[in-house]
């Protein structure tokens, strides 16, 4: 099945170069919202406690007053180094706050604007952090529970359904993966190249490095410090500080084993979506499942084009309410 998606002729593209401003553009130009711009969400935060003794901060946005009985709960898990703030979780508050839906959106460890306390971070398959969290969120909540992950938070959704099995059935009632590197391998390699390497991965360790230097601050001798600096791409990264922190003997071991695409193939029981534009510059299209790929359960869409979390719509500088409107509706059918 494909998501009926192309973009606005002044960003149109399905090669490269339209996956690639498809990505940048929306990110840092573009509304949330085709109406109400792209104004920060008022959210209300609450601190909680891990199992290990750390914390995670859940940042919740309710539906309105008005809205009376059981109502459906989104839960938004964020892509690398996103949080509650990020362009699409804006979006998506806009959209359940339209359909009287409350929404939250969770933050990995060390995403929420202070470093956590153990030594840890998170990582593309933190499976067993997802389960804790959306059991606490559908034991406190009388409606029905559907999560969306974005990104690195996608894949990691889709390990946990995976993980899940027929369980899972009793916590969520759906889940979707958006622009998810369900190939960490393929897209680890990809995001290491070329333009990818000059760009993204600049940005993307331009944050990570910081927080992994005062992790080390923490914890003196958690890693190695001159390699962590001396990193130049997340192969690297990973090998020196999110393999080792994470239980992992290497960047191949993690990659491999956190990769959600092998797994799809098993999945019969929580109904999922996986959507992925076929030029993502962070996610190759080589990589994407067929249909013989996946198990009964999985909904597969792959525009042609959309980018990596991009998808926007309307004229300039555009929205991408459209993302949210097109899953919203998906998850949706699946009450």
């Amino acid at each position: 099945m494909t998501m009926p998606y192309r973009a606005p002729r002044w960003l149109a593209g399905h090669g490269p170069l339209g996956g690639n401003v498809q990505t940048i553009w929306p990110a840092l130009y573009s509304r949330a919202h085709a109406d109400h711009g792209g104004k920060q969400v008022a959210y209300q935060r609450q601190r909680w406690d891990t199992p290990d003794g750390d914390f995670i901060d859940v940042d919740f946005h309710p539906a309105g007053a008005a809205q009376a009985g059981p109502r459906p709960l989104l839960v938004l898990f964020h892509g690398l180094e996103g949080s509650s703030q990020s362009h699409y979780a804006r979006a998506f508050a806009h959209w359940a706050h339209a359909q009287g839906w409350d929404y939250v959106v969770p933050h990995f460890r060390g995403c929420s604007g202070e470093l956590n306390r153990a030594p840890r971070a998170y990582h593309s398959g933190d499976h067993a952090e997802i389960d804790w969290i959306l059991r606490r969120l559908a034991l406190a909540h009388a409606g029905p529970v559907l999560a969306v992950g974005v990104s690195l938070g996608g894949n990691a959704l889709l390990r946990w359904a995976q993980e899940a099995g027929a369980t899972g059935r009793q916590v969520v009632r759906a889940v979707a993966a958006i622009s998810s590197p369900i190939d960490l391998a393929a897209a680890g390699h990809a995001i290491g190249r070329g333009f990818n390497r000059q760009v993204y991965t600049r940005m993307f360790l331009g944050s990570m490095k910081p927080k992994a230097l005062a992790k080390l601050a923490q914890y003196p001798g958690l890693f190695n410090e001159a390699a962590l600096r001396a990193a130049k791409d997340l192969y690297v990264y990973d090998n020196v500080f999110t393999a080792p922190l994470h239980g992992f003997a290497s960047t191949e071991d993690y990659w491999a084993r956190c990769s959600a695409k092998p797994g799809l193939k098993t999945m019969r029981e929580v109904p999922a979506l996986v959507l992925n534009a076929r030029n993502d510059p962070f996610v190759p299209a080589s990589c994407l499942p067929g249909r013989a790929d996946v198990g009964p359960a999985v909904t597969l869409w792959q525009p042609r084009e959309g980018g990596h979390v991009g998808f926007p719509a309307g004229r300039f500088p555009g929205h991408v309410a459209d993302l949210p409107q097109a899953v919203g509706c998906w998850l949706t059918q699946q009450l």
